[in-house]
């Protein structure tokens, strides 16, 4: 895989071309953003941004304004390689907070292994409110954090789409110890592995990557050629060694409504 040009490749379909990822979200491209505004348990912010050092401290004041009119906190996920160079300390300026980096990383989804689980422990599809509450649950244990918007996007999507599988959960003799959300992007070559946890007690026996290469069969079903994660520092060696490769680093750098400029 050329990595410049699956780097430009995603650039284009799902940053560029970004379509609404929940009910009630739009899609738009102003002051050379593209940006998403939705409801509040919704992923607010900018997706991709085409700026240079003329326009880009005119354009972050018009995206803190429009978020501040909806009332809502967002986030503008800059990539390493988008302009200006300096656009992460204009954020900052601006008062965003900068998240921790993560490495943007793709394989090719029929390339990966079929991984054998512990025993005792099987993957199920979430196909609706009992399953999501099990993501939830696994979520909030794993990560430590209130998961409750998540269930809110995950009902959201199986109302929107019956028969969608946006979530895969492992089940260890019936307990949620494992979970992690699909996203699949109809018309483009790419489909998203997003939030893979695994409770204590679980972790180190190959649950994250028996999840990473089941969802990479559920995209390649539904003819995505790629599958994309953004990965922290713990899982940029797993995902290494199932065959993926870095294209970027991208940072998220959130702003609240109360912040001002």
């Amino acid at each position: 895989m050329d990595p410049w040009h699956l780097r430009d490749l995603y650039d284009r379909q799902l940053r560029r071309g970004a379509r609404p990822d929940g009910p009630g979200c739009r899609i738009e491209h102003v002051e050379g953003v593209v940006r998403q505004t939705g409801p509040e348990h919704a992923w607010n912010g900018v997706l991709w941004s085409g700026l240079d050092p003329r326009t880009a401290d005119r354009a972050i004041a018009a995206q803190i304004a429009h978020y501040r009119a909806e009332g809502l906190p967002f986030e503008w996920k800059l990539y390493a390689h988008d302009t200006p160079a300096d656009l992460g300390d204009r954020l900052l300026a601006a008062g965003f907070t900068a998240e921790d980096p993560e490495t943007l990383m793709v394989a090719e989804a029929t390339t990966l292994p079929d991984l054998s689980l512990p025993d005792g422990v099987e993957l199920r599809a979430v196909t609706d409110e009992s399953g999501v509450r099990q993501v939830v649950e696994v979520h909030a244990r794993a990560f430590g954090t209130d998961s409750t918007a998540i269930g809110v996007r995950l009902l959201e999507r199986l109302g929107a789409e019956p028969g969608a599988v946006p979530a895969v959960v492992a089940l260890a003799d019936g307990e949620p110890v494992s979970a992690a959300r699909l996203e699949l992007h109809p018309g483009t070559d790419f489909a998203g592995l997003w939030g893979g946890g695994t409770v204590e007690g679980w972790r180190g026996r190959g649950l994250y990557r028996a999840l990473v290469c089941h969802r990479a069969r559920i995209a390649a079903a539904h003819g995505h050629r790629y599958v994309q994660v953004d990965a922290a520092d713990t899982s940029r060696p797993i995902l290494r060694s199932l065959g993926f490769q870095a294209l970027t680093t991208t940072t998220p750098y959130t702003h609240a409504p109360t912040n001002t400029v």
